[in-house]
């Protein structure tokens, strides 16, 4: 049974969302403030993490990225925020996905379950090539981590997935859609935002480690991996 933290000071939302996951068959443990949810984290080891961007105690930013510290569980940010870049300083952060408040259910349930399906991506038995090495690059698939020169690089989970798909479809051109829909698991909510922000993350992490152009733009398309520009 999959265990989700949901984080939210909302109680009445809190307990709604409670009761609704919990009645779909996950395991939910819930919390009401930034301190509270590091706690229930330590206590808890959840697969997914549910975190509201705003908290009476310390904003779900500054949770973020204690908790990615030392986890790479998938983070769901939730915010009420319209502003553009509030969602992209969470993605920045370490948050893996967000979802902007008020939402429908059928849509928060799909985003769950995408983000699960990363985590036992990542815990299935891997029977493709494990190890990837480009230039000085080495992606291994069954360990979910990534080398330069023997140096590792912390990724997200979703900047694993998403460099991942990179890697092994390199030197081919990749739609943004395309793109999307692999890492992210659904194509409803394409958000061409999103997907450029893990894009610079990643070329900003990997190609300034690696001192190798990786990620070429293919313009009115999307993206291509590869040593080759």
């Amino acid at each position: 049974m999959a265990k989700i933290l949901l984080v939210d000071d909302d109680l009445f939302l809190l307990d709604n969302l409670r009761q609704l996951l919990t009645g779909i068959g996950y395991d939910v443990t819930t919390a009401s403030s930034g301190k509270e949810a590091i706690v229930k984290v330590v206590e808890s080891q959840p697969h997914l993490l549910i975190l509201d961007l705003s908290l009476p105690d310390e904003d779900g930013l500054s949770v973020c990225r204690k908790l990615r510290q030392k986890w790479n569980f998938p983070i769901l940010m939730l915010t009420s925020r319209g502003d553009l870049m509030d969602k992209v300083i969470g993605l920045e952060v370490g948050a893996d996905d967000y979802l902007t408040k008020p939402f429908e259910v059928r849509e928060l349930v799909a985003r769950i379950r995408s983000c699960l399906r990363r985590v036992e991506e990542y815990q299935a038995p891997e029977t493709a090539q494990t190890a990837v090495e480009i230039g000085n690059l080495t992606l291994d698939r069954k360990a979910r981590r990534v080398h330069v020169d023997g140096n590792p690089i912390t990724l997200t989970a979703t900047e694993f997935k998403l460099l991942e798909y990179f890697v092994v479809n390199r030197d081919q051109i990749l739609e943004r859609e395309q793109l999307f829909e692999q890492v992210w698991g659904y194509d409803e909510s394409f958000n061409t935002n999103s997907l450029e922000v893990f894009v610079y993350r990643l070329r900003s992490k990997v190609e300034k480690a690696s001192g190798q152009k990786l990620f070429h733009t293919v313009r009115g398309l999307g993206y291509r991996f590869g040593l080759n520009s």
